[in-house]
């Protein structure tokens, strides 16, 4: 059954990437291609935010996404590449400072709050590796959001879009599953746990409140 779905949904997957590319380099300003750039990350941060329930997240999402709407159905919305770069650093900005704000001295990482949700017992030797790859992620998030604003501002618009939308999803999938490869070769005394698993404790975590050590 699972090697089905990845049939079906890798080259979906590939196709939108591909797709989203395209769009982007040759009809960046029409209210479809919009739709299709931002609709897919709007849409996961409202999923997001309905399952953590953040009404001040939900609303802005939505405002938001009404105010994008109101000025394209009204005949557009300027220069529209500054707009997907904004979209596209803005919400790894986002991510690294909901992940960093729980590196702080006396709180749980936020890779932490979810090993808390997931296994039955954390040791310290869990806490301390999760602190490592929160600090990880963190990085990483905002080495992204530089490279995105450098790209766009030194090299041309096909570069760009090839980082947003071929290159972070394959980044973010190379990590994820590298991490989760790693962890058990590095640490083979950890309760193994599924990727299913830790995405829907990653959804119950109270972020960006902390969780404080006992």
């Amino acid at each position: 059954m699972y090697r089905w779905r990845v049939i079906v949904w890798v080259p979906g997957v590939v196709a939108y990437l591909v797709l989203s590319h395209w769009l982007t380099v040759h009809s960046a300003g029409r209210p479809w291609a919009i739709a299709a750039f931002l609709g897919p990350a709007w849409g996961i941060a409202l999923v997001v935010a309905i399952k953590k329930r953040k009404r001040a997240a939900i609303v802005a999402l939505l405002a938001a996404a009404a105010v994008v709407a109101l000025v394209v159905a009204r005949g557009g919305i300027g220069d529209v590449d500054r707009l997907y770069v904004l979209e596209h650093a803005g919400i790894h900005l986002a991510l690294f400072a909901s992940f960093a704000l729980t590196l702080r001295p006396g709180r749980v990482s936020l890779i932490g709050q979810v090993a808390t949700r997931v296994h039955r017992t954390v040791t310290p030797a869990v806490l301390a590796y999760t602190y490592r790859v929160t600090v990880a992620w963190a990085l990483y998030f905002l080495a992204m959001a530089l490279l995105s604003v450098s790209i766009y501002l030194g090299a041309d618009w096909t570069a760009w879009s090839l980082l947003a939308n071929v290159g972070t999803p394959m980044a973010i999938v190379t990590l994820f599953f590298g991490e989760h490869l790693l962890r058990y070769r590095l640490h083979p005394e950890f309760e193994r746990v599924s990727l299913a698993d830790a995405v829907r404790a990653y959804l119950r975590t109270k972020t960006p409140r902390e969780v404080v050590r006992q």
